[in-house]
């Protein structure tokens, strides 16, 4: 995937989150962002890794995310390793 892609898949991802009544407040607590710098860092590919960060946590939020917006689930992943800091090595 390219890193245009990834930063689409990750645009989409933060719309989604956005509009999760339930889940943009989680999000928000634990980045520590507030609403106005989510709008102002969306087109920053830094933020946009730990807006995947944050989503891949979660089975449930993965599967919530591809099935609204039509993707395969490994999208979320393969976007995420496209983007800054995304190709660390996995020790685990």
């Amino acid at each position: 995937m390219n890193r245009e892609t990834a930063e689409t898949v990750a645009l989409r991802a933060l719309g989604w989150l956005a509009g999760n009544d339930e889940l943009l407040p989680v999000f928000l607590g634990s980045t520590g962002v507030s609403e106005a710098e989510v709008r102002a860092r969306a087109a920053d590919p830094e933020f946009l890794a730990s807006v995947l960060d944050f989503l891949t946590m979660d089975d449930a939020w993965v599967t919530g995310f591809c099935d609204a917006a039509g993707l395969d689930y490994t999208q979320p992943m393969r976007a995420r390793m496209a983007l800054p800091g995304g190709d660390l090595p996995n020790w685990t």
